[in-house]
Formats: C-alpha cells, sequence, structure tokens
C-alpha cells in the first residue's frame, strides 16, 4: 500500500535526478566557456558562463513555475468527468489526444492522476420500461470504463479504494474510479445498487435534472435552468432506503443535482459522511442548482466534502444576450423537452457543443478566477478540510483556463497566487475527497468483494 507521501517522494525524486542532469550540462558549458576566452580576460569569461547557467536554469520549467512543481508533486482527482456512450472504442479512443476534454494524453499533460469516470443516463419517464431502457445504458457505460482499464492497463488501472488510487499513482499509472450520476437506472429495486457497486461504483447521485422516484431535483425533467416542482418535498421513502443501502455497502452518496430540502434530508439520513460531487455555491450565483451556506455547512458538519466544479453557468450569471442566444440554438436543434435531450444523437450533440463554443468566444464565460472565488467561499464557510475541486468535463464543465484535463495547473496556480499552502492544495485536489471515501468505507458493513 502506497500512501500519498510516498507518491509525492517518488516524483521528487524523480524531478530532482532531472534538475541535476541539467545542473551538470550548465556547469560544463560555463567551464568550456571560460577555456574558450582569452586567458587575459578570464573575469569577463566567468560572468559570462555564469549568465548563460542562470538562463539555462530560468529555461527550466519546474524551477520557474513553482505552481506546476507543486502540481506535479500532488496527488490531484477529478471526481466527475462525463463519458460517451461508445467511449474507449475508434470513435472515442482515450489513448489518443483527441476532441474529448479529458483522454490519457491530457491527464499526463495536465498531471491529473485520477478521475471519477461517470456513469450517466438521462431521465425519462418513471415505468418498468424507462427503467429497463435506463439500465441497459447505464451498465453500457460501466463497461466502457471497464474496457478503457483493459485496453491500456499499461496507462490507467481501475480504483475500487483509496489505497487502489494511491497504489496505482505511486505506481506513476493513471487511476479510474467510477461514479454514477442519477440512480434513475436501477427503477425500485435496490439491489441494483450492490450490483453497480460490484461493477465498481463507489459513488452515487439520487437523481439529474428532474424528480425522480428518489428525491426532488434541483431543476425541472429535463432543463438544467428551470427549478424543480419539488414533487416530493425532499426525500421518498424509497430515497431513504437507497441511501441506508449505499452506506451498508460503502457507497458514497452524493447530493449534486438535488434540491435544498433533498441535499439536507440526504446528510441528515447518511449515517456515513456526504459529497457534493460537482457543484457550485449559491452565495456567490444564486441558482437551484448551486449549494446553499446551509446546506455547505451541514455537509461539512456530518464530514463531508463539496467539489467546487468549473461549469461555466454555475459560475457565474452569463449575460442576458448569452442566455437568448443558447435558448434559440436549442429551439433551433430541436432540443426544448426532456425527450429530446435523452435521445439526442452524437451528430446534433456535436453540433451543439460547437455552436456553444461559438457562443462562449462572442460572450466570453467563467474563468479559473471564478472558480477559486467558489473555493475562497467554501473554505471560508466550510472549512479547508470539506472542499475540493471538479470539472465536469465531457458533461458541460470547463471554463477559461481549464477547458480540459491538460489546464489543470492553472487552478493549482490560482491557488498558490491566493495564498493557499502545498498542504491545503493537496487536500483540495483529493486529499479531503480520499478522506471522506476512507470515513464511508469505516462506516460499511464491509460486504465481500
Amino acid at each position: 500500500m502506497a500512501s500519498i507521501s510516498t507518491v509525492i517522494a517518488s516524483r521528487a525524486a524523480a524531478r530532482q535526478s532531472r534538475g541535476r542532469g541539467t545542473g551538470r550540462f550548465a556547469v560544463g558549458l560555463g567551464g568550456l566557456l571560460r577555456r574558450a576566452a582569452p586567458r587575459n580576460d578570464g573575469r569577463l569569461a566567468a560572468a559570462f558562463a555564469l549568465a548563460v547557467c542562470v538562463l539555462l536554469f530560468a529555461g527550466l520549467p519546474a524551477r520557474a513555475d513553482e505552481a506546476a512543481d507543486l502540481h506535479r508533486r500532488i496527488l490531484t482527482l477529478d471526481t466527475h468527468v462525463d463519458i460517451p456512450e461508445d467511449y474507449a472504442t475508434p470513435a472515442h479512443d482515450p489513448s489518443v489526444r483527441g476532441d474529448m476534454q479529458v483522454d490519457l494524453p491530457k491527464m499526463r499533460e495536465g498531471g491529473l492522476d485520477a478521475a471519477f469516470f461517470i456513469v450517466y443516463v438521462a431521465q425519462g419517464p418513471l415505468t418498468e420500461e424507462g427503467y429497463a431502457d435506463a439500465y441497459g445504458k447505464a451498465v453500457a457505460k460501466f463497461e466502457a470504463i471497464h474496457r478503457q482499464s483493459a485496453l491500456y492497463g499499461d496507462q490507467i488501472e481501475l480504483a475500487t479504494s483509496p489505497e487502489d488510487v494511491e497504489r496505482i499513482v505511486a505506481k506513476g499509472k493513471l487511476a479510474a474510479c467510477i461514479g454514477v450520476e442519477n440512480l434513475y437506472p436501477i427503477g425500485t429495486d435496490l439491489s441494483k445498487i450492490e450490483e453497480f457497486y460490484r461493477r465498481g461504483a463507489r459513488y452515487m447521485s439520487l437523481t439529474h435534472a428532474g424528480d425522480d422516484q428518489f428525491a426532488d431535483s434541483a431543476n425541472a425533467l429535463g432543463h438544467l435552468d428551470e427549478p424543480s416542482p419539488h414533487t416530493h418535498g425532499g426525500l421518498t421513502d424509497l430515497g431513504r432506503a437507497a441511501i441506508a443501502e449505499m452506506n451498508r455497502l460503502g457507497v458514497m452518496v452524493d447530493v449534486s443535482h438535488s434540491s435544498e430540502q433533498s441535499t439536507l434530508q440526504a446528510i441528515a439520513a447518511s449515517r456515513a459522511p456526504v459529497i457534493a460531487s460537482h457543484s457550485a455555491l449559491r452565495a456567490l450565483n444564486d441558482i437551484p442548482r448551486n449549494l446553499s451556506d446551509r446546506a455547505l455547512k451541514a455537509l461539512a458538519a456530518k464530514g463531508g466534502v463539496a467539489q467546487i466544479v468549473a461549469f461555466d453557468n454555475y459560475l457565474k450569471m452569463p449575460p442576458p444576450e448569452k442566455v437568448a442566444a443558447t435558448k434559440a440554438l436549442r429551439e433551433e436543434l430541436g432540443l426544448t423537452s426532456a425527450e429530446a435531450w435523452r435521445d439526442i444523437t452524437p451528430e446534433t450533440r456535436a453540433t451543439y457543443m460547437a455552436r456553444l463554443k461559438q457562443l462562449h468566444a462572442k460572450y466570453g464565460r467563467a474563468s479559473v478566477s471564478d472558480l477559486v472565488d467558489h473555493i475562497d467561499h467554501a473554505v471560508k464557510v466550510a472549512g479547508i478540510d470539506h472542499v475540493g475541486i471538479a470539472s465536469d468535463f465531457g458533461g458541460g464543465g470547463g471554463i477559461e483556463g481549464y477547458d480540459d484535463a491538460s489546464q489543470a495547473p492553472n487552478v493549482t496556480r490560482e491557488l498558490l497566487k491566493r495564498g493557499y499552502s502545498e498542504a491545503d492544495i493537496a487536500k483540495l485536489w483529493g486529499g479531503n475527497l480520499l478522506r471522506v471515501w476512507r470515513a464511508v468505507e469505516a462506516a460499511a458493513d464491509k460486504p465481500e468483494q
């Protein structure tokens, strides 16, 4: 079993070795310059050699950029990365640096050590037929995540515990964890929670967009910009039973996308700490999808963690012109209902995302500074031990300066700029989440693997 300190130490040793090699090169070049200089101008030659050495060392990224150096030392984990249905196939090959915001090359470039890849299925009708259709799609995404590890096991391995994450990263590989966004696909059969656990899921959220059989959502069915009708007034009895089953198994309960009442009731009902896997804060952007300070304090009091998400509209209210243009785009493409979003084709999704990118370029969007503003507020309200970082890449996430996994060091750079210590940044980038994960496991009834 490898600890975070072991991972950091192994990285530091490798980096120091590279630094020594470059230093020997600089010294050797300085000596060469001295020998080549006229004998009567040795002091000038020495000064020139010293200047060359300084320039060489200044060109070293690890030494010139304190944030990049720190980022490589710590263990970094993103708690929310969505995947397409044909993930880990030639159409969406994670081993190739392509159009996806997260792939293995970008993870390497950005020093992102681990990620929760998400089993997400859009909500459909609350019927047996709807549940069966969604269940099949969920299983397909589980299989895609496992396929990634099977195909590229030399680069990435599946992690089902905090110890797995640390062990895999210590070996120099990437770690893939699994989260379930929206329990809707299990229908009313709670035994499927254990099935999903055995498939590798280690957190599950009760809702997405739309009140379901477990709880009220923050938003209306299929609309992330409209409030929920609050059908149940929070959790249903089935939702409470689902939380108890997750507690029994050691699965983290995720309240992202849940309504305020659902969130507070879930925190109270759980016997273990609870997470918000990808949320922003209502105090800075007052929309139903974001966490209130009341919910943030309750989550922290339970020992949980809020993963602040790099999602444009959650971090910052867009200008009215951008809202209107986005609405017009959805109408043009026929994306005006929950059914349309659920049945969207890959071609329509690609068109929508490309056009949305044009709107971002025209009207602007939230930045890394906005993201860290939310982190600052969360730390002030909940404490440094109860805050983390998420992207929601592949599911709408992405902001200026942090638009794919390769740009993760920019977040570290802004945190360092604002005075966060290395220990605190390590907590934000994964240490807090791993601590909560361990606490949830400790509170479980230890099911057989």
